[in-house]
């Protein structure tokens, strides 16, 4: 059987279902990755379905229940290798990262930044959520945004994500960072930035990226390239530029919530010495 096993055996038994199981497959079959990362109830509930069909429907296909069915939607789905199988062993490897990563800086738009931030600007609480590598993406955008929006929020810094996804509201802006292949914490905090009416950013691949779907601005990079792990690069460097044009939307406030910070960090001695930097 193949490795996309359990659609293979929705799409053979489709013709044979009952109208009610037929139509919790279809849904099904068009939302494979949901299924993956979302509670049966949730799948149920926009399919307009029971949880207890979604349990007859895996039993149809030959699983004890639902969890069966689902962990095999995830093994379908797991990507092989992703770092090992891109691995190549090349002389002018450094040399051809660099050039892939000056040139997916030199595609990036200035434009959907400035919407971006605009939004963020409005919003009363920003929110920042990046998962695995992008983790670094959200703590930098974080970081730089505190600096005068002391508001501004990273999801997981301080418990469970859960707990902040909970706490998400419409008066809120979100922004998440990831690309392919797609962390499910990531597609969970932007479900639920939808789900809560907050505005949606999103920094990834692709559209087509399930953290993009729904998104009120998309900021897109280029992950690819030569090296066996994605680039960065682009994602950076589009976090820095939204803080920056966050920070020019606030005006004089922002600049005087910056020379706050500033001075509370000299107080907290947060800076080495100037004497001591040439050590």
């Amino acid at each position: 059987m193949s490795s996309d096993a359990p659609l293979d055996r929705l799409r053979l038994a489709l013709p044979d279902l009952p109208p009610r199981l037929r139509e919790a497959a279809r849904y099904l079959a068009e939302h494979a990755f949901d299924a993956t990362t979302r509670s049966m109830r949730e799948l149920a509930a926009d399919a307009g379905a029971t949880p207890a069909s979604f349990t007859r429907l895996a039993q149809a296909l030959g699983y004890a229940g639902w969890e069966p069915l689902r962990a095999a939607l995830v093994e379908a789905r797991r990507p092989p290798a992703p770092f090992s199988g891109r691995a190549r062993s090349r002389d002018d490897l450094p040399a051809a990262m660099l050039a892939a990563d000056a040139a997916a800086v030199l595609g990036l738009e200035a434009g959907p930044v400035a919407d971006s931030a605009a939004a963020l600007h409005r919003a009363p609480r920003i929110w920042c959520a990046g998962f695995r590598s992008c983790r670094a993406v959200a703590g930098l955008l974080h970081y730089q945004l505190r600096l005068f929006r002391p508001e501004t929020r990273l999801v997981g810094a301080e418990g469970p994500e859960e707990l902040d996804l909970d706490a998400f509201s419409s008066r809120d802006a979100v922004v998440v960072a990831s690309f392919a292949p797609y962390a499910a914490e990531a597609v969970r905090t932007a479900a639920a930035a939808r789900q809560a009416g907050a505005v949606l950013v999103a920094l990834a691949d692709s559209p087509n990226a399930p953290v993009a779907r729904g998104a009120a601005h998309l900021l897109r990079f280029e992950a690819d390239g030569p090296g066996f792990f994605h680039s960065l690069t682009g994602a950076v460097s589009l976090a820095q530029a939204l803080a920056a044009a966050v920070f020019a939307q606030g005006g004089a406030a922002a600049m005087e919530r910056l020379r706050q910070a500033e001075a509370r960090l000299a107080e907290l001695s947060r800076y080495a010495p100037e004497t001591e930097r040439d050590l």
